[in-house]
């Protein structure tokens, strides 16, 4: 299976990578500094009051630090965490186990939460409202309900895509955090800091380089630290600095603005193959064999915010400062810009 910098499967050796450099307090959580604020306002004046936090939902892209920020939360209140997703739910006695098995004031982290099944979706309701379990005992006539009170906790979802998350869940979160892309400066700072983790040498210039071609994610740009870690081990002394960064970038096929070959496939796909017309999102991920949702959550996003892409109502289309990175010509209709 080729091995992307931009991916959304993990081997066990990615995941154990990535817990190492996380954070666990919020004062070493860098960037989001209007969440973090926020957050720490909120978390405060709990603890002041012995409470529950109340719900709290995350938003955004994959890779800013939801999850992190998360276990930072159970951290600050000094309580305990349950970690699942929305699909790993697939029957309501799963949730209900997992809510019956929560200690007072713990929190409940569910990543993905806008792919909870609708049935499980509505054993929350009461549940983060009232801290009241409705169970459901028999079947047909003789079907009766049971209340079961729970301990207060506090439920941490996350989502990538907040507009499917329905209008009764939304409502019932009291804080709402959304996080947005990082400033090479921000992403410089982690990589520092991750490189001082992992015991890897980095001058200023390398590591600013990696934060310009890391996507604004910090997950991205603990990924290519890790690559280039490897080739500066490897084709140098293991010291990175930017000739070294330059060349491991370029041998990742990771270019000025941070795209890799999946990004520009994208877009000679848009350009060559369709001719610059608009193309349709399913039609585009056959084009060029990736899911419709990855493409829609993983790779737009960012070239989006480059400018690199337009949606328009008959589908995307690629922008003539696309063509200009590409050092292709613009194949011609209405010039977007």
């Amino acid at each position: 299976m080729e091995d992307r910098i931009i991916t959304t499967s993990f081997t066990e050796e990615d995941i154990d990578y990535e817990r190492t450099l996380r954070p666990k307090r919020l004062d070493e959580f860098i960037g989001q500094r209007w969440v973090k604020e926020s957050l720490d306002l909120f978390i405060s004046a709990t603890k002041g009051r012995d409470e529950a936090l109340d719900h709290v939902l995350l938003s955004g892209p994959p890779g800013l630090g939801k999850t992190t920020l998360a276990g930072i939360i159970a951290n600050e209140l000094g309580v305990g965490i349950k970690v699942t997703s929305g699909p790993a739910i697939e029957r309501a006695g799963d949730l209900a186990a997992i809510l019956t098995n929560l200690q007072l004031n713990d929190v409940l982290f569910i990543d993905e939460i806008h792919r909870l099944h609708r049935q499980v979706e509505e054993i929350l309701y009461p549940a983060m409202e009232d801290f009241e379990l409705d169970i459901i005992i028999g079947k047909g006539p003789s079907a009766r309900s049971l209340r079961l009170e729970l301990p207060r906790f506090t439920l941490v979802g996350a989502t990538t895509r907040q507009g499917l998350i329905t209008s009764p869940l939304r409502d019932r979160f009291g804080v709402t955090c959304r996080f947005d892309y990082y400033n090479e400066e921000e992403l410089d700072s982690i990589i520092k800091r991750s490189a001082m983790i992992l015991g890897v040498a980095v001058d200023d210039g390398g590591s600013l380089e990696i934060a310009r071609r890391s996507r604004g994610t910090p997950r991205i740009a603990n990924r290519l630290l890790k690559r280039v870690r490897d080739y500066a081990q490897i084709k140098g002394d293991g010291h990175i600095a930017k000739d070294i960064a330059d060349k491991a970038l370029a041998f990742l096929e990771v270019d000025s603005f941070g795209l890799d070959r999946l990004d520009r496939q994208i877009l000679h796909t848009l350009l060559k193959k369709f001719g610059g017309m608009p193309v349709g999102l399913n039609t585009l991920a056959l084009a060029i064999g990736e899911e419709p949702e990855t493409l829609e959550d993983v790779y737009e996003p960012y070239l989006l915010q480059l400018g690199f892409i337009q949606r328009t109502p008959r589908g995307r289309v690629a922008t003539e400062r696309a063509c200009t990175h590409l050092g292709i010509d613009y194949p011609g209709g209405d010039k977007l810009s």
